[in-house]
């Protein structure tokens, strides 16, 4: 006997939904309250960006705890959806972790950023807070344009990252060494919540168009984007 059609998703799914949207927003917040204290070293905003990775470690133990249940009652739709939202989950709650890295070993830097490091760093984090606002609109409303300039503005992350590195790895100053240390792993870590965040972009893709991205050749790949 075939099941009665059903007009809209259960319960379950749009609470699920609702939290892996509530994640976006989240990690958003952790991304802007990290510039903020990149530029103006502010204790609040440090314990903002601790308070988001706290959160996000919240809201991945309820999506984790629920979603078994929920995918046993859901079309088939519906279970891609669900599944989007485990996989939303687990890189927002690492770009809660990596956010907080910074904000740590900003804090044990010896001495305040130089002005141009202070840039590319806060250049690198306003992209992924606009990134992380993109990914939230894309899956609230699943727009595939929102998908494909998340995967494209990575590269901006990518380059002031890259700019970061030339700078320090081709300074000979020994009295400078700690750090430019301190500072690449700062930068590395912002340069890996992008990935993070484009890995969000192939995922809502993957939910817009029933297909991915990852298994896709390069031109492909050159395509949709």
């Amino acid at each position: 006997m075939k099941r009665p059609r059903r007009t809209e998703a259960p319960e379950s799914t749009k609470e699920l939904t609702s939290l892996a949207l509530q994640a976006c927003l989240v990690a958003k917040d952790a991304s802007a309250n990290l510039r903020d204290y990149i530029q103006n070293s502010s204790k609040m905003a440090m314990l903002a960006v601790k308070d988001c990775e706290k959160e996000l470690d919240r809201l991945e133990r309820r999506i984790d705890e629920q979603i078994t249940s929920a995918i046993t009652e859901v079309t088939e739709s519906e279970a891609r959806q669900l599944l989007a939202c485990l996989k939303f989950i687990i890189d927002l709650e690492r770009i809660g972790d990596l956010t907080w890295s910074v904000a740590k070993l900003l804090q044990k830097l010896p001495t305040r950023l130089q002005p141009k490091d202070a840039r590319d760093l806060m250049d690198m984090t306003e992209v992924l807070e606009k990134m992380l606002e993109r990914v939230h609109k894309g899956f609230a409303s699943r727009d595939l344009d929102s998908a494909t300039w998340v995967m494209r503005t990575d590269s901006e992350i990518d380059q002031a990252c890259h700019a970061i590195f030339r700078r320090h790895l081709s300074s000979s100053d020994a009295s400078t060494r700690d750090y430019s240390t301190n500072l690449l792993l700062m930068a590395q870590a912002i340069e890996r919540a992008g990935d993070h965040t484009k890995n969000l972009g192939e995922e809502l893709f993957h939910l817009v168009e029933g297909r991915s991205l990852r298994h896709e050749g390069k031109k492909s790949r050159t395509a949709a984007q």
